[in-house]
C-alpha cells in the first residue's frame, strides 16, 4: 500500500497536499502566535519554513510521510500543518502528527473536522489497524486535545528524542484501534454537530 496525497474536505477545513507553493501562507499561520517559540513544539521559524516544507516533501517521495496543508474552508485561509507519518504500510498503521494551527483557530471545531477527516481516510479507506497521536509529556494542551478525541495513552517513550533546545523529550504514545474507531466517529461527528 502507498498512501498517494489526496485532498480531504470537511464543513470547517480543508486538507490539502503540501506544496512549496503554501509557503507564505504558512508562515503568516505560524506568526499568529509565534508558534516557533514554543520549547515543546517543534514548528519551523519563518526562515525555516522552506526547508520544512522540503524535508516533509522529501520524506513523502520516500513513502514515510504525507503532508498536509490545513486551510479554513469557508475561506480558503492557511492556517496550519498536519501530516500521517512514520508510516508503517505492513500493518497498515500511520500516526497523525506534526499538527498546528495558527492562534485564531486553536480551540475552535477545526481540529475536530481535520481530525475526522484524517481518521476517517485512515481507516475507512486505507484500512489501518491503528492510528498514533505523539506529543512531549509536557505539552498538556496537546495532550488533552488528543484525550477529547477518544486516543487511549498507550505509553510514555522515555528519553524518546532531543528538543531543539537540547532537553530531552519524553513523549507521549496515544492511539485509536479499527475496533474503537465507530465509537470515536461517533463521538466526533457529535462534537461537531451540538449545539454551541
Amino acid at each position: 500500500m502507498r498512501i498517494e496525497p489526496v485532498t480531504l474536505c470537511g464543513r470547517h477545513v480543508a486538507l490539502v497536499p503540501l506544496s512549496p507553493e503554501h509557503h507564505d501562507g504558512l508562515v503568516a499561520a505560524a506568526s499568529d502566535g509565534e508558534l516557533w517559540r514554543l520549547w515543546y513544539t517543534s514548528v519551523a521559524t519563518p526562515d525555516g519554513m522552506r526547508a520544512d516544507i522540503e524535508r516533509r516533501l522529501a520524506l513523502q517521495d520516500q513513502g514515510s510521510m504525507l503532508p498536509f496543508t490545513v486551510l479554513d474552508n469557508p475561506h480558503g485561509r492557511i492556517v496550519g500543518m498536519t501530516t500521517y507519518m512514520n508510516i508503517d504500510q505492513a500493518g497498515p498503521r500511520l500516526e497523525i502528527g506534526s499538527t498546528w494551527y495558527a492562534r485564531a483557530t486553536q480551540r475552535t471545531g477545526l481540529n475536530t473536522e481535520a481530525k475526522l477527516l484524517l481518521l476517517a481516510h485512515a481507516f475507512d479507506h486505507l484500512g489501518c489497524l491503528a492510528v498514533e497521536f505523539r506529543t512531549h509529556v509536557l505539552n498538556h494542551q496537546s495532550r488533552r486535545a488528543i484525550e477529547r478525541l477518544g486516543a487511549r495513552l498507550d505509553g510514555i517513550l522515555r528519553c524518546h528524542q532531543r528538543a531543539r533546545n537540547g532537553t530531552i523529550r519524553d513523549s507521549c504514545v496515544y492511539s485509536i484501534t479499527t475496533g474503537e474507531w465507530p465509537a470515536v466517529r461517533a463521538h466526533l461527528t457529535w462534537q461537531l454537530e451540538k449545539p454551541r
